[in-house]
């Protein structure tokens, strides 16, 4: 994979505006990485409160006061992993072009499109696949009776 260019992220800017507006506050002295850790972890929590009990959390499932509270609880998850990465001296554009690439490897296509298995289980079905090309069984289609589920395909991609 090819690197793009370095240059000026969205997320500078927001670090930047972040930085400014704890400094005025002064309460850059009470950002430690185990609080804004756990800060996270809490707002992430409020965001998971707007989805709980929902079937889906489809967007036709949320009136305006849910969305409107989505949209600040993410920007709330935002802001403290920006503070957390800042003051952890993570790039976080870099961090996600390097764990992109990892899940790259990861999940490889031929093996893991339409499919939510970990990788952990994806190695096992390379390795009965080409046990089964050697007896005529095709069992490279990578669809299990849980793969037809769409609720879990979308989490491999941060495991």
């Amino acid at each position: 994979m090819t690197v793009p260019q370095q240059r000026a992220s969205d997320l500078t800017e927001l670090r930047d505006i972040i930085r400014q507006f704890s400094s005025e506050r002064d309460w850059l002295r009470f950002h430690t990485p185990k609080n804004l850790a756990m800060a996270l972890s809490v707002e992430t929590a409020e965001l998971l409160e707007h989805y709980q009990w929902l079937p889906t959390g489809a967007d036709h499932e949320l009136d305006d006061a849910a969305r409107e509270g989505v949209r600040h609880e993410m920007a709330d998850v935002l802001v403290y992993l920006i503070q957390l990465a800042d003051h952890t001296g993570v790039d976080l554009r870099a961090a996600v072009l390097e764990k992109m690439e990892l899940n790259r490897r990861k999940y490889p296509v031929d093996l893991a499109r339409g499919n939510a298995l970990k990788y952990t289980a994806l190695g096992a079905r390379a390795t009965d696949r080409d046990a089964a090309q050697g007896d005529g069984d095709d069992r490279s289609s990578g669809r299990t009776d849980d793969s037809t589920d769409d609720s879990n395909n979308h989490s491999r991609q941060n495991r």
